[in-house]
């Protein structure tokens, strides 16, 4: 689908808007609540694809999952998953796949992952080495899916990730947590990445302890509780660059997860000279949460590096959009893993962005930007079946001095079906 994206009907971003619940909190809620005997009920659950490929899955494996509106999932479990009747596909969902492969690792049955072609391309070793070293047996397709698990016996270890990954994280403490060696499962990692799994696992009764970045498992069994999914600080972050980089902006973003792991976006934007405040700080299933107000800002470049790179690892193509806009070189290092996302997020997004004029350079861990410039448009870009990429082309396009299209734009669905709809509500 082509979208043609152009600033010829409106001048501003004004008003208050509610961005759409966070993926990664709805993924875990749906998979850990299957795992949880008894009753959950999760509200304002995520109406993007990949989240619903988690529900698809489970559903798959025995858990009783339904709707009370479009938003509210309820879900029955024994807290024991049943042998899956079919291949369980996943999608495009890098996230369901790696956690589900540390969950039917340790079951008494055999299953098989599968994904769509963006998802066959990603690397699974990252998740089938160390849980092979628990025991698990796994065969891949040369390192990456289908993933053919054989249930069996799983034994902790004390584990060394050389990335900072909570998909991988996730995956090896969902898996230690099945364990029958009454040993604890340990795993560090070089820097902290998002960690809501360490989060909602306490909060269901895991035996869980994090210090600094390493996180402790016992053998475990879940409660069903009641979850309340906060908006998606990787959502929000097209609308903070947009309020940013758009003259005479002023927005409000509601109830959004400030989870300090996460907040990279923010730290970043400040550090540049944005004017961000955050409104009615609380705190939902042990997780932060607030307003952001967002106003437009004059941006100064900066270096992105080190340990925050996991706190805003989703968030670099659009930060590179933002980076155009501020006056200065920026340096965005260290975020080699961004080449094994839906696409080569270092190599399209230099594609594209130089497409529309900007001054910007690819590295072998990251980019170099060059700004300010005036983003000139009037061309095709591409998605290449990446939602963020989709979404950060949006956004630069609204400051193009001519119309660019996008070719692909449907991939949004991934993630935020109702993005071009929520801009619509705040351009004047």
């Amino acid at each position: 689908m082509e979208k043609v994206v152009d600033k010829k009907n409106f001048k501003t971003l004004k008003g208050t808007i509610s961005i759409p619940s966070d993926k990664s909190m709805s993924h875990r809620a749906v998979l850990f609540s299957s795992l949880a005997e008894g009753t959950s009920i999760i509200k304002n659950f995520s109406t993007g694809d990949d989240p619903h490929s988690s529900i698809k899955v489970c559903s798959a494996l025995g858990a009783d999952i339904s709707f009370e509106d479009e938003t509210t999932v309820i879900i029955n479990s024994d807290g024991k998953l049943k042998q899956p009747q079919t291949e369980l596909y996943c999608g495009n969902s890098g996230t369901t796949m790696r956690l589900m492969a540390g969950i039917l690792a340790g079951q008494k049955f055999n299953s098989i992952l599968t994904g769509d072609e963006s998802l066959s391309k990603r690397p699974m070793k990252r998740v089938t080495e160390p849980l092979s070293l628990m025991g698990a047996q796994i065969s891949s397709d040369e390192g990456k899916s289908p993933l053919s698990i054989c249930g069996t016996d799983l034994h902790s270890i004390n584990y060394t990730s050389q990335i900072a990954s909570a998909q991988v994280k996730s995956c090896i403490l969902l898996a230690g947590m099945q364990t029958n060696d009454n040993k604890k499962t340990i795993y560090t990692e070089p820097y902290l990445s998002r960690n809501h799994t360490e989060i909602l696992l306490k909060h269901m009764g895991a035996s869980i302890v994090t210090d600094n970045n390493t996180t402790t498992i016992e053998k475990s069994e879940l409660k069903p509780i009641n979850i309340e999914i906060f908006g998606d600080i990787s959502s929000a972050a097209y609308f903070i660059t947009a309020a940013l980089i758009i003259p005479n902006s002023n927005i409000i973003i509601k109830n959004v997860g400030l989870n300090p792991t996460r907040t990279g976006i923010i730290e970043v934007a400040k550090k540049m000279g944005g004017q961000i405040d955050i409104l009615e700080q609380r705190e939902i299933c042990g997780e932060i949460v607030g307003d952001i107000q967002v106003k437009y800002s004059e941006l100064k470049a900066c270096n992105i590096e080190g340990e925050i790179i996991p706190k805003l690892i989703d968030e670099i193509p659009i930060i590179a959009v933002l980076a155009t806009q501020a006056e200065g070189q920026t340096i965005i290092k260290d975020a080699q893993d961004l080449r094994n996302k839906e696409s080569d997020r270092i190599k399209t997004m230099v594609n594209e962005l130089k497409k529309l004029g900007a001054n910007i350079e690819e590295s072998a861990d990251g980019m170099i930007i060059n700004g300010k410039t005036q983003l000139t448009g009037n061309c095709s870009v591409e998605t290449y079946q990446d939602h963020r990429l989709a979404m950060s082309l949006y956004v630069a396009g609204l400051i193009c001095k001519k119309e660019i299209i996008i070719n692909g734009f449907e991939w949004v669905n991934i993630s935020f079906p109702n993005f071009e709809n929520l801009f619509e509500t705040i351009k004047h």
